[in-house]
């Protein structure tokens, strides 16, 4: 349960920073690669939410190669699939223009999303 609370709320972070990022006024590099970070920590959340039972180290692997193919598949272009690109669907799920800062930011997400996975899921200690 926590799991899937934890993607709600990146996804409602991500939504929330992409729409509202620079009405608050936050720096370019913060809302670009803020919502990649949160995009990343999303694809884990999710993999995880499906994947209870599977190790960690798997589910940041698989996370990884899914961000790592959707940032090359940007690098892909159809009249039908640069279409979708243009649509908030499209841009929010595929993107819109390849960038290797995109992939560290994503595993950056990643990253963070094991770090307090691991956090909320050690044994609490009795005193």
């Amino acid at each position: 349960m926590l799991l899937f609370l934890a993607l709600l709320l990146t996804i409602a972070s991500g939504l929330a920073l992409r729409r509202h990022g620079y009405a608050l006024h936050l720096p370019f590099v913060v809302v670009k690669y803020g919502g990649s970070l949160l995009w990343g920590a999303m694809v884990y959340w999710l993999l995880a939410t499906i994947f209870v039972s599977t190790r960690r180290i798997k589910v940041v692997s698989v996370a990884l190669t899914i961000a790592i193919f959707v940032e090359l598949f940007r690098l892909w272009h159809t009249p039908s699939l640069d279409a979708f690109r243009l649509t908030t669907a499209g841009a929010l799920l595929l993107g819109r223009v390849f960038s290797p800062w995109n992939i560290l930011a994503y595993a950056a997400g990643i990253a963070a999303a094991l770090a307090v996975d691991c956090a909320l899921s050690r044994p609490k200690s009795s005193m």
